[in-house]
């Protein structure tokens, strides 16, 4: 710092954290310097990865993304959920070719039939994002999917038809997963905590969709419907696609009729079969211009 900067009022009196990590690699190699105890602790790996320091990677993993998409001027999204297991129609043939047993076959042909959930969640997001709406400079209804395969892959990949930026909010499980291809690097995201992976999705949510899924998706959907159910959360477009697997899964009237939910609690999502509805239910639900 030159004896003039010195002077300046607006300059900093502390070295950056960067700044003083490279101070702390040209120190010589000594006993005590080598030994882990001596590690600046925002570089030791080993020290925030104990048990103790829980809290702070919380901190750290709500804190990344949310810096991340505050740059990238991302305003809202359309967030998409459904499952990791429906193939995209040119893959539907190939995975009923290749069940060996009849239930194998029974299942690979209900998975097939529901390929048409994946041009239609691609159709959504290629909808949503070739309107462009941009509100106080940030960018709105950015679709955001889990990062996986099928359904999620659907949806960055109908981003990307137009190229538009999309977000994956990956999970680290036992076995591999990968982000999709489709998914914009710079808003591809890594997530060791389901609860701040799910936070993430809900906190700049302006519409759901929902398709057919296994127990990720049903835990999704039942936690955004509880969010506003319970007043935690103020409603928005919830968008229930394919009623027929719904309802032979869930019989949500029978929980009305139980008394456990309110009848009108079955208001709280709007049954779909196609992209233009969805979009359309978006667009009356925030009045924007359809054109």
């Amino acid at each position: 710092m030159t004896e003039e900067e010195d002077k300046d009022l607006t300059q900093r009196r502390f070295y950056k954290a960067e700044q003083e990590a490279g101070f702390a690699e040209q120190q010589p190699d000594t006993i005590q310097t080598g030994h882990p105890a001596y590690q600046l602790a925002f570089r030791d790996t080993d020290f925030l990865l104990r048990d103790e320091l829980r809290p702070v990677r919380f901190q750290l993993e709500l804190l990344k993304p949310e810096m991340l998409l505050e740059e990238a001027n991302i305003g809202s999204t359309l967030v998409m959920y459904g499952s990791a297991r429906i193939p995209s129609p040119e893959k539907a043939e190939a995975l009923i070719q290749t069940a060996a047993t009849d239930y194998q076959k029974k299942v690979a042909g209900n998975l097939a039939e529901k390929a048409k959930y994946y041009d239609e969640a691609r159709k959504l997001a290629r909808l949503a994002s070739s309107r462009a709406i941009v509100e106080k400079g940030m960018r709105q209804f950015v679709v955001c999917s889990g990062g996986g395969p099928s359904i999620m892959e659907a949806a960055n990949r109908g981003a990307a038809d137009v190229g538009a930026e999309s977000l994956g909010l990956n999970i680290v499980l036992p076995h591999e997963q990968a982000p999709n291809r489709y998914v914009t690097p710079r808003l591809s995201f890594q997530f060791h905590y389901f609860a701040l992976r799910k936070m993430h999705f809900l906190l700049r949510a302006r519409a759901v969709a929902v398709f057919p899924g296994g127990f990720g998706t049903f835990d999704e959907f039942f936690e955004l419907l509880t969010l506003i159910q319970t007043g935690k959360m103020k409603p928005i477009p919830i968008l229930l696609y394919g009623r027929e697997f719904w309802e032979r899964v869930i019989n949500f009237e029978a929980l009305a009729e139980e008394g456990t939910i309110n009848p009108g609690d079955l208001d709280l999502f709007h049954w779909c079969e196609t992209a233009e509805e969805g979009w359309d239910h978006i667009s009356q639900f925030y009045e924007l211009d359809v054109d």
